[in-house]
Parts: structure tokens; C-alpha cells; sequence
């Protein structure tokens, strides 16, 4: 496999994405290369669906950043917190530990990295943002012909079960039909989520396989 070598040869991080029923004899190729293959259901919105209004708590705001938006740091920060602890339940994780890692990727020039997509329109970010500004939920996307997927889906662990994630959701999905985007779809790893974005238009569209612990994509 020419690129699989490529990547190896560069000692980039191997990674593969492709749709199991567009292309079902390359998982068989990617594990016979060693690699370990691991599945993404996704779900597509459906393009005359009207998304609903979602409830946000007293005081809660959402928003879409720019390159300059002085929250970017926290954030960035947030997906890391949201997905070191992958339970839903509600969890200690708050303001402390979101600042420290926020000062962490500022400090390592992971900000600096990132304005310029931002800049370009190449990657929207959207963050629900509590009374006191800090952000309790955060999402992403990343538009391409009139396509796009919405990743990066995460709340803060101290601030769950308010519907903060589901509104981000919308509010990305929303954003992304006003600025072009067609095609808007998403992967989902736990049925329990999955449920929740079918209740916002989401219908199931397939599968995305991929290299197990590669890197995420558009981060």
C-alpha cells in the first residue's frame, strides 16, 4: 500500500478514513498490513429538516469565534477534558482544571496553530458559554464542497446533563446550512448520543472505518 509506506517512511502518524460500503475490500488490506480497524456509524441531518429551538440554561449563550476571540484558549482546551472522561455522568472537572489546560496550549503554541484556519473560514468553532464566560460546551466543523462533518462535540464534565452538547450541535449545524453547507453529517460512538442527535434530524447513513487510535482529524 503506497500511501500506508509513504506515511511510514515520512514517520507521520498512520492514518486511513474511508465509508465500509463505498470501498469494503480495503479494510481487509488494512489489516493485513497490521493495523487495527475500528468502525464510526454516522448519521446525515436531513436537508429539508427545520432544526428545532434548543433550550439552553438561564444565562448560557452560544456563540462562533473568530481568530481573535479571547476565549479561544479554554476553548480548545475543553474537548480534552470532555473526552479523558468518557462516562456522561456529571464529573468534578470544572473552571480550575479548564483554565490550567488552557494556559498549557497557549503556552505550547497550539493557539497560535489554529487562528490562522480560523481566519481562512477553513474551521468553525461554536462554544456554549456560561454566566461568567467560561465555556461549558464546545464543537467544531470543517466545510468542504458544500459538505461538512460536525466533530469535537464536548462538555465540560461539571457543567453535563443541561442539553449543552445538543445545543452546540444545533447551533454548528444551523451556522453551517447559512454559510453554504449542503451536506451536514456526523459520527457517533455511543447509542445513547446517537439517540439524542435523532431527535434533532439526524438519520443513520452508513459507516466510517478507520485506523484505530489514529489522530483526530481537524483539531
Amino acid at each position: 500500500m503506497s500511501r500506508l509506506s509513504r506515511q511510514r517512511e515520512l514517520g507521520v502518524p498512520e492514518a486511513f478514513e474511508w465509508l465500509a460500503e463505498v470501498t469494503p475490500s480495503l479494510r481487509g488490506r488494512i489489516e493485513e498490513a497490521g493495523l487495527l480497524v475500528a468502525e464510526r456509524p454516522l448519521m446525515v441531518l436531513d436537508p429539508h429538516y427545520s432544526l428545532p429551538p434548543q433550550r439552553l440554561p438561564h444565562g448560557v449563550t452560544i456563540r462562533a469565534l473568530d481568530a481573535g476571540d479571547p476565549a479561544l484558549p479554554a476553548v480548545l482546551a475543553l474537548p480534552g477534558l470532555a473526552f479523558a472522561d468518557e462516562s456522561t455522568a456529571v464529573g468534578p472537572t470544572g473552571r480550575v482544571e479548564l483554565e490550567a489546560a488552557a494556559e498549557k496550549l497557549m503556552a505550547d503554541g497550539t493557539v497560535a496553530t489554529i487562528r490562522p484556519s480560523l481566519r481562512a473560514g477553513h474551521k468553525t468553532l461554536a462554544a456554549a458559554f456560561g454566566p461568567d464566560g467560561t465555556p461549558l460546551a464546545v464543537g467544531h466543523y470543517h466545510p468542504a464542497n458544500g459538505a461538512t462533518e460536525i466533530g469535537g462535540i464536548g462538555t465540560l464534565p461539571a457543567a453535563r446533563r443541561q442539553g449543552l452538547g445538543s445545543a452546540v450541535m444545533a447551533a454548528l449545524a444551523a451556522h453551517a446550512r447559512d454559510h453554504g453547507v449542503r451536506t451536514v453529517f456526523l459520527a457517533y460512538a455511543q447509542e445513547a448520543v446517537a439517540r439524542i442527535y435523532a431527535r434533532l434530524g439526524f438519520r443513520p447513513a452508513g459507516t466510517a472505518l478507520l485506523i484505530a487510535n489514529q489522530p483526530a482529524r481537524g483539531q
